[in-house]
């Protein structure tokens, strides 16, 4: 089927190739721009941010293929040099240092996410909380993984978890005043 615009003819799916791709970029852009609202800590390696929140709308509001690509974006656009990780940070030398794991995390936490929220979990408080919550666990679990060869053991908790609790509930309660709306502006689930 092909669309006409004017002296041009274009095929519809190219069309809808290029706007899954602009979704996509834009998505990846959001994360990043949330990632630069970043607090460092002077006992860890990992700053305190608002990516993971940018994560989880992506993922809720894309569904899990668009969501996870536009993480898997984000992750390689800053890893290709441009300043998308936390606080401007940049280069594949984060994929591998003490954030390296919760990068990873964001992935699994967009796949899973957008998976329960392709099953109608966007449409209750309590629902997107767990979905919330089972992606904050993705992230954290691999990223203290990782983290645990970067910090002594009993330090991990101090150093990669228990510090971010109190903004990931901040985050939380974002997450479900957002999503009602973003969902209604987007014509979600």
């Amino acid at each position: 089927m092909q669309q006409h615009t004017g002296i041009l003819t274009v095929k519809s799916n190219s069309i809808s190739l290029l706007r899954e791709t602009a979704i996509v970029i834009s998505a990846s852009f959001a994360i990043a721009l949330l990632a630069q609202i970043a607090v460092p800590l002077p006992f860890t390696p990992v700053p305190v941010t608002m990516q993971t929140l940018g994560v989880f709308l992506a993922a809720a509001l894309l569904g899990a293929r668009r969501g996870t690509l536009a993480v898997i974006t984000y992750i390689a656009e800053g890893a290709a040099g441009l300043p998308f990780f936390a606080g401007g940070s940049f280069g594949i030398i984060k994929l591998i240092g003490p954030t390296g794991g919760y990068l990873a995390g964001f992935v699994i936490a967009a796949f899973a996410v957008g998976l329960l929220s392709e099953r109608g979990w966007t449409k209750s408080i309590p629902r997107i909380a767990v979905m919330y919550l089972l992606g904050t666990a993705a992230i954290y679990g691999l990223g203290l993984m990782h983290l645990s060869r970067f910090v002594p053991a009993n330090q991990l908790v101090a150093a990669g978890f228990a510090p971010f609790m109190l903004g990931e509930m901040f985050k939380l309660s974002l997450a479900i005043s957002i999503m009602p709306l973003a969902g209604k502006f987007l014509g979600s689930k």
